[in-house]
Parts: structure tokens; sequence; C-alpha cells
């Protein structure tokens, strides 16, 4: 039997993305660089409205121009949700993880309205659990701007299924 034909005779998984990976495919080391994402003022406008934190370094550009800032910036929590976004657009985890379990956040430098930041992921460590076909992968994700800058980065640790049965 050909390659083609096995393939097509294997089970259809369904919601698994085309780059996803299980459990046992990662490795410590292993790394990937997100699709990259200009950051607008329409970002903190609806960060704002969306949370209801509209504390003048965000919202009022006169105020920020009188902070070491020198103008607007994005929220802290709102880098980390885009963070996820772009980490979500390389596919890896699509029908495969199970949970995000918890994260270490730290934030390192602000992010501007013009910024252009993307996410570098590396796999820091690998734990089984119990459970033969689950396990625990732990990621240290960094959030950087156009200049190279880390200006957010942590540990992300989440529940993945292996495809040990």
């Amino acid at each position: 039997m050909s390659s083609i034909e096995e393939v097509k005779n294997q089970p259809q998984l369904t919601g698994i993305g085309q780059n996803a990976l299980y459990y046992e495919q990662f490795y410590v080391g292993q790394e990937w660089n997100s699709p990259r994402r200009t950051i607008t003022e329409t970002d903190i406008v609806m960060f704002a409205a969306l949370t209801g934190d509209h504390n003048p370094v965000h919202t009022d550009e006169e105020f920020a121009k009188t902070t070491p800032f020198g103008g607007r910036i994005l929220h802290g929590p709102a880098g980390f949700a885009i963070a996820t976004g772009l980490e979500s657009r390389l596919g890896i985890k699509e029908g495969t993880a199970i949970a995000f379990l918890g994260m270490t956040w730290d934030l390192r430098g602000p992010i501007l309205i013009g910024d252009t930041i993307h996410v570098h992921q590396k796999v820091d460590s690998l734990r089984p659990t119990k459970k033969p076909a689950v396990g625990i992968v732990n990621f240290y994700v960094s959030l950087v701007n156009q200049r190279g800058e880390v200006v957010q980065e942590g540990e992300w640790k989440v529940m993945m299924h292996s495809r040990a049965v």
C-alpha cells in the first residue's frame, strides 16, 4: 500500500489542526515565532471598554505625555491577551491542548501604539502525568516588539493530549 493510500485509510480526527502536535511530539528546546501584529489605538479603546479600565495612561494622551512612556500605552493584560491570540495562530495546540493550567507573566516594558509585536515560544520542560493519554508542557513565552525588545514574558503551563492509549 502506498503512503498516500495509508493516509487516506487513517481515521480522520475532527477538530485537530493540520499543525497540531501531541504531547510526545514536543521536545525541550523546540521553538516557534508567531505572525506579527501592529498595536493600534483601537486595541486600547476596545480593551478599556471591555474591562472598564480607563486609567489615563491608556486613555488620556495629554496625561500620558507627562509619564515616562511619553504617550498612551497598551494595557498590560491586553498584551498577554494578544499574545495568546498570536500564539494560537501557530496551530500547534489546535485540538490537542486540553487546558491552560497557569502561568507566570512579567511586564518588562511598555507596548506603544504603532508597535509591531510577535510571540517567541520555546518548550521549557515536559512532564508526564499518571494518565497515559495526558502530559504537561511548560512553554517559555515572550512578547517581542519590532526592536527585538522583550516587552512581556513568562511561562505557560498547558495540559496536552498524548497519542498514547
